[in-house]
């Protein structure tokens, strides 16, 4: 199978999967048990600095698999979403990183990589992000200074946790997608799948 018929399957067991994940649950019970319960959320509560064509600021943050990651690292090798979440330990954080793993070969397609970053600290990102299985991607805190990478790029909401936001890059570092979602609510696969692909062909290979 491949091309345009293999990308199509692979979204559909994605979604399926992805559906099968739902709110406020993972991959066990020791996991659903420790989600804390936030309720309604403001859905929006930060002021946005940048916008779409803007250059993406970088950033290097500390990665829970040991070291640290710098956007730039990734500057004419690769499309970069980075995904800002607000917590760990919380209802659709918890649900939300684990299908973007589900489906990576869908951002391996489109020639993309995604970043996941939380203004938790390391050792609370560690624990939560071992719940979830095995991620493929980054996962960055921005506990200090506290919560800067997500100010720069305007998600720092006023109680110190940032939005739930996705940002997409180009391989040149400037931003072409910017979805700065409900906090209440995970943002469609669909719609970000739509985007990494229009970019893909707009910078093909």
């Amino acid at each position: 199978m491949s091309g345009k018929k293999g990308t199509w399957f692979i979204l559909v067991i994605g979604f399926t999967l992805f559906s099968f994940i739902s709110p406020a649950y993972g991959l066990s019970d020791v996991y659903r048990e420790n989600i804390y319960q936030v309720g309604d959320l403001k859905p929006r509560d930060s002021v946005p600095k940048l916008k779409v064509g803007d250059p993406a600021p970088d950033f290097t943050l500390p990665a829970v698999s040991g070291g640290k990651v710098s956007l730039s690292h990734y500057r004419g090798k690769k499309h970069v979403v980075i995904s800002f979440v607000p917590a760990a330990w919380t209802p659709v954080c918890s649900d939300q990183w684990p299908g973007y793993s589900i489906v990576k070969d869908i951002f391996d397609q489109n020639d993309a990589v995604i970043i996941g970053i939380t203004v938790d600290n390391i050792p609370t990102l560690y624990a939560w992000t071992r719940q979830m299985g095995e991620l493929w991607f980054p996962v960055l805190s921005d506990f200090w200074p506290h919560g800067a990478v997500a100010n720069s790029y305007g998600v720092l909401r006023s109680d110190g946790v940032s939005e739930r936001a996705l940002f997409i890059i180009d391989k040149k570092g400037a931003i072409r997608y910017i979805d700065v979602h409900d906090i209440n609510q995970r943002p469609d696969l669909g719609v970000l799948i739509q985007e990494m692909e229009k970019l893909n062909r707009a910078y093909p290979r």
